[in-house]
């Protein structure tokens, strides 16, 4: 008999591999060629498309394939409440690959308010008929990509002195997921899945 509720035998992680019309477009909005609204068009059209392909396949559990994303883990952590994300001068060596030279440095009061993934979760959620799920790195990977020197003193001591606030902050997150607009909780079936071990970008 077929389980109607999570967790099922066969679900995803949140991650696809990206579509061509996808990458085209993310490339000229990085070129200034097309406006956010624009690239948000696209978006919106691929990520219909790969939910359909979910469900199609017999998938229960149904993701945005993280396609308004360009890394997994740094666009959840930087538009958190005083983090930021900025250029260094080197990436990180995945299989013989070195990633694009960013990280994610605290500059102020860690927090979750108005975070772009709830509305992303509310589009998921408008347009799967299976159970939508949201993938968000755990805390312990924000700690982990941490640059020496990259907590500004002026809010934390150091590395270490976040750690209250960062779980007062996916406390907020989770709650912002399951009551704000997005509703994603109850009926929804809703699940946080905390992924770590991930550190390529796209």
């Amino acid at each position: 008999m077929m389980r109607s509720k999570p967790p099922f035998r066969a679900d995803v992680v949140g991650s696809l591999l990206r579509t061509a019309p996808l990458k085209e477009a993310r490339a000229k909005r990085d070129k200034g060629e097309i406006t956010p609204a624009q690239l948000k068009e696209v978006e919106d059209r691929e990520i219909e498309k790969i939910i359909k392909k979910q469900e199609d396949v017999g998938l229960q559990v149904t993701t945005d394939g993280e396609f308004r994303r360009s890394w997994w883990h740094f666009d959840f952590y930087g538009d958190l409440d005083g983090v930021e994300i900025y250029e260094l001068d080197h990436g990180i060596q995945f299989q013989g690959v070195q990633t694009k030279p960013r990280s994610i440095r605290i500059k102020g009061k860690l927090g979750f308010s108005n975070h772009p993934m709830l509305e992303h979760f509310k589009f998921l959620k408008a347009h799967t008929r299976a159970t939508p799920k949201m993938c968000i790195p755990s805390p312990a990977t924000l700690h982990f990509r941490l640059e020496p020197n990259a907590v500004d003193p002026k809010f934390y001591a150091d590395r270490s002195a976040i750690f209250d606030d960062l779980a007062m902050t996916y406390r907020q997150a989770i709650r912002g997921f399951g009551t704000f607009a997005a509703q994603c909780r109850g009926d929804q079936r809703w699940r946080a899945i905390w992924s770590i071990g991930r550190p390529a970008a796209r």
